[in-house]
């Protein structure tokens, strides 16, 4: 499978491109590579799929603010595309074309077939061991289906939905201004083309009621804080009969009392003593796995980093895990036993170090103040 290119060079604009430079951008390699003027051209097809992926999420703010972070599988969470077929691209954003000759085209497009549902989200809370190691969560989301009183209708027994009047039962509506014509849905029916009279008591005359359901969430290894799965199929249902929405499940993984993450590295703190450090020692350090033994080299620095290859978390987007950084840092007691202490003033001779005598107590120092004063006096 082709690498997926970056949505900025998609839409060839740089990243720091406004919203309307984005949309601009959008209107153009769609009008360049729409399948009416490419006729049988697979590579048109694609580039025309490609660039409506890359507009969804950079003309969204929260959703480009997490491909900034984390690429594609921060908003997509495995790379494939957004919409199942061109249709889903008509229905998405033939609206921001408005009227005239490309409005037109997407507006006949959209009445070949019927819109697809409107997606859901929900969100799951997992650790950084299940992040590491993939697990399986059941969410529960509220969402519609179809009445059963009235089939879906939304009219009660014994009627049935009648013609919009407003929009002739075209769910559209053309409003012209000079040269401009602008397709908006019919105000009266919503697009539906009918309307109810004798409305459904179960549903009010949607056709729809909300029930809750269950979705068992499958959670790769390596997902992040704030990447979003894509739940094919498990979206709203379509009132006009089409496939149904998505779910989008966003993620959050809860800090662990260890290790920090940096992308797929894994940074952990471990303290040593300074002998450990001088002379160099054999320690157990905290991975993903459980303890390992790690070679500590004689003459170590505070804050030195040492490199567990590929003991860090696993890539999401399927290429290699990362590293644990262990970084060292010198642990100094604040008490010491007495025998420990003399051996250290020791070494400081040895050194030539200047440190801090012995700490008195205050009584001590009461009394050696009185001591020395009143030998001033009698003097």
């Amino acid at each position: 499978m082709a690498a997926k290119r970056c949505y900025y060079e998609v839409l060839e604009v740089t990243r720091t491109a406004t919203r309307d430079e984005i949309a601009t951008s959008y209107r153009r390699l769609a009008l360049q590579f729409h399948p009416d003027r490419n006729p049988g051209d697979q590579e048109a097809i694609g580039r025309f799929k490609e660039a409506a992926e890359a507009f969804e999420i950079l003309s969204d703010a929260e959703k480009r603010q997490r491909y900034d972070r984390f690429g594609h599988a921060g908003v997509n969470g495995g790379g494939e595309s957004h919409f199942n077929n061109v249709e889903d691209i008509f229905s998405a954003f033939g609206d921001i074309f408005g009227g005239g000759m490309f409005g037109d085209i997407f507006g006949s497009r959209r009445s070949r077939g019927p819109r697809k549902g409107a997606d859901l989200q929900c969100e799951v809370t997992i650790d950084m061991l299940e992040a590491a190691r993939g697990v399986t969560r059941t969410v529960k989301l509220r969402r519609h289906r179809r009445c059963e009183d009235c089939k879906g209708s939304g009219a009660a027994a014994g009627s049935k939905p009648e013609k919009c009047r407003y929009c002739g039962g075209h769910g559209q509506v053309i409003q012209s201004s000079g040269i401009l014509r602008v397709q908006t849905t019919c105000p009266s029916c919503r697009g539906s083309g009918e309307t109810i009279k004798d409305r459904c008591r179960g549903c009010h005359g949607e056709g729809y009621v909300r029930h809750e359901v269950e979705l068992s969430v499958v959670i790769p290894k390596g997902m992040d804080d704030q990447m979003r799965l894509r739940i094919p199929g498990e979206g709203e249902p379509s009132p006009e009969g089409g496939p149904a929405g998505d779910c989008y499940c966003l993620v959050h993984v809860t800090e662990h009392p260890l290790f920090r993450r940096d992308e797929n590295n894994l940074i952990c703190r471990v303290p040593i003593t300074f002998s450990q450090a001088a002379l160099g020692a054999t320690i157990e350090v905290p991975t993903l796995d459980g303890p390992e033994e790690m070679e500590i080299p004689a003459g170590t620095q505070p804050g030195e980093v040492f490199t567990k290859r590929r003991r860090g978390m696993p890539d999401p987007r399927g290429g290699g895990p990362g590293d644990l950084l262990v970084q060292v840092t010198i642990d100094v007691p604040r008490k010491l036993p007495k025998e420990q202490e003399e051996l250290i003033r020791k070494l400081a001779e040895m050194e030539k170090s200047h440190v801090s005598a012995h700490r008195k107590s205050f009584l001590k120092k009461l009394r050696d103040y009185f001591v020395v004063d009143n030998a001033s006096e009698t003097k």
